[in-house]
């Protein structure tokens, strides 16, 4: 295998074509996952090739442009994938180096301590993990530090004990989010800086720009799993990059018990990657969907699928944009992602049940507005941005086997889900409105994100300790092909109600210093 650089500022790739690539480890997918993991291994004299079906995302002035990015779709580059009825959507997935957190909102949280443990919701059980946070702690930290992540340690009276501080200190609220904190300890509630994960220390690339959560960063001072974990990564000879390369099957040897080759085709030519060890990391539905595909007479169900659930247990998360106007007072923050809630995350003073959390979102401009509500007039909606404060709501979606990823004809991805724990998400919301209402802001809407929100997508290889109940063992790794490992959100037994990234790449690191990864 040979690599070598190519234009200022790009990471080595492979430029070479070639009918065969040989490794040590092939890392299939760039996202939070694919790269922490390839970062983990990097220095260790290991070959690791990381295999991305995309190429780079473009460094242009789009990049900040909200006509371009929200209501043109400028990187939307995802097939069009399917409901149970057959209704075709866009997915909130992205395929580029460094995957779908080249867009996110940069908000990586730790699941809280009860989250690692059975939880019983009206729908059903939340199920318990197969460790607890104090295993995961010393990796959340490393992924903490790995990726710049800003918080304040004691702020969220939810948050699970930590071995120490954050790396960086919060990004400081602008005076409105500010005075809005005040409103909100008024009425007896903890708000607490959001854990962001942004170049903002002495020195850093942050400008604190409008147009963070949902865009691409020109600047690169957003923590996407490119910028901070595969560049570095493909800095040691032995890391390289292959672009532009779909993943179509694996192969095992006659018994199934080892993954023999990859297939793929890399710019219209079928090439054969060939290693020690495969990490497929394409993200939950998509890895859900490969292993589907790599059926043989070994696996006739789909490899590594002995249990039946790869691609069941499909949990995304219950999701909405709740939208506060004050019509008296205009909105001038800029950077406005910086406050959490989380008084109705677990039974307490201010709700007997299990809720969810609720975070600020980066301002919505006018023109992602105008292009989901094309009918109302323009100056209206312009008015009404330039006055709102807006929410993410977000509640547990909870795991159940009729939730699944589903190959149709011609291999169209399909999902089948039904909503679970929409009660307490309507409840989460309602306390929301009434929350901002009581905090001056007396117009509240709230819009339910429907299934093309799948940037939270979990649970379709569901890992545990019992081999006919879970699909990967605690360290990710198949319980049936002993050189696979599938690392992103699919090992999620529960869901929790908080963003997945760093809960993924701290489990990479796990994955890495934990398992028999190398070959």
């Amino acid at each position: 295998m040979t690599g070598d650089i190519f234009g200022p500022g790009t990471p080595p790739v492979v430029r070479r074509h070639q009918d065969r690539y040989d490794t040590d480890v092939a890392v299939i997918g760039s996202g939070a996952g694919g790269s922490t993991l390839a970062w983990a291994l990097a220095g260790t004299g290991a070959r690791v090739l990381v295999v991305e079906r995309g190429g780079f995302l473009p460094r242009e002035a789009d990049n900040w442009s909200p006509q371009a990015v929200m209501a043109e779709g400028r990187y939307k580059n995802a097939e069009t994938w399917r409901t149970a009825d057959g209704t075709g959507f866009t997915p909130s997935t992205h395929y580029y180096v460094g995957g779908t957190t080249k867009v996110y909102g940069a908000a990586l949280p730790r699941m809280r301590a009860s989250d690692f443990e059975e939880t019983r919701h009206p729908d059903g059980p939340s199920p318990a993990w197969p460790y607890g946070h104090a295993q995961l702690d010393p990796f959340y930290a490393e992924a903490e530090r790995l990726y710049r992540v800003h918080g304040r340690a004691g702020s969220d009276p939810t948050a699970a004990p930590r071995s120490g501080p954050y790396p960086f200190a919060p990004v400081p609220h602008e005076p409105r989010i500010g005075e809005l904190a005040e409103r909100l300890r008024a009425q007896g509630l903890h708000p607490y800086p959001l854990e962001l994960g942004i170049d903002l220390a002495d020195g850093g690339a942050c400008v604190r720009c409008g147009t963070c959560d949902g865009f691409p960063c020109r600047v690169s001072a957003k923590s996407d799993a490119e910028t901070r974990a595969l560049r570095p990564a493909l800095r040691e000879p032995t890391v390289r990059l292959l672009t532009g390369t779909y993943v179509s099957r694996l192969r095992t040897d006659p018994a199934g018990t080892r993954v023999t080759s990859v297939e793929a085709e890399r710019d219209g030519r079928k090439v054969t990657i060939r290693a020690g060890t495969v990490v497929v990391s394409c993200g939950a539905v998509n890895s859900a969907a490969l292993l589907l595909r790599s059926h043989s007479s070994a696996h006739p169900d789909g490899l590594a699928n002995g249990s039946g659930l790869v691609g069941r247990n499909l949990m995304m998360h219950n999701n909405t944009v709740l939208t506060a106007i004050d019509p008296l007072r205009r909105n001038p923050v800029v950077f406005q992602k910086t406050l959490g809630v989380n008084d109705f995350y677990q039974p307490g003073d201010h709700t007997p049940r299990p809720l969810g959390n609720l975070q600020l979102m980066g301002r919505l401009p006018t023109a992602a507005v105008a292009a989901a509500r094309p009918r109302t007039p323009r100056r209206l909606l312009a008015a009404a941005t330039a006055r709102s404060v807006e929410w993410w709501v977000m509640s547990e979606d909870l795991p159940t086997p009729r939730n699944r990823v589903v190959l149709g004809s011609g291999g169209t991805i399909t999902l089948h889900r039904r909503p679970t724990n929409t009660d307490a998400h309507r409840r989460l919301t309602h306390a929301a409105a009434r929350m901002m209402r009581r905090a001056g802001y007396p117009l509240v809407l709230a819009e339910r994100m429907g299934v093309e929100a799948t940037g939270h997508q979990c649970g379709t290889t569901v890992f545990g300790t019992d081999e006919a109940r879970s699909v990967l063992d605690p360290l990710c790794r198949s319980h049936q092909v002993r050189n696979l490992y599938v690392v992103d959100g699919g090992f999620f037994p529960s869901s929790a109600a908080v963003n997945p990234t760093l809960t993924i790449a701290a489990q990479a690191l796990r994955t890495a210093r934990r398992g028999a990864v190398l070959p």
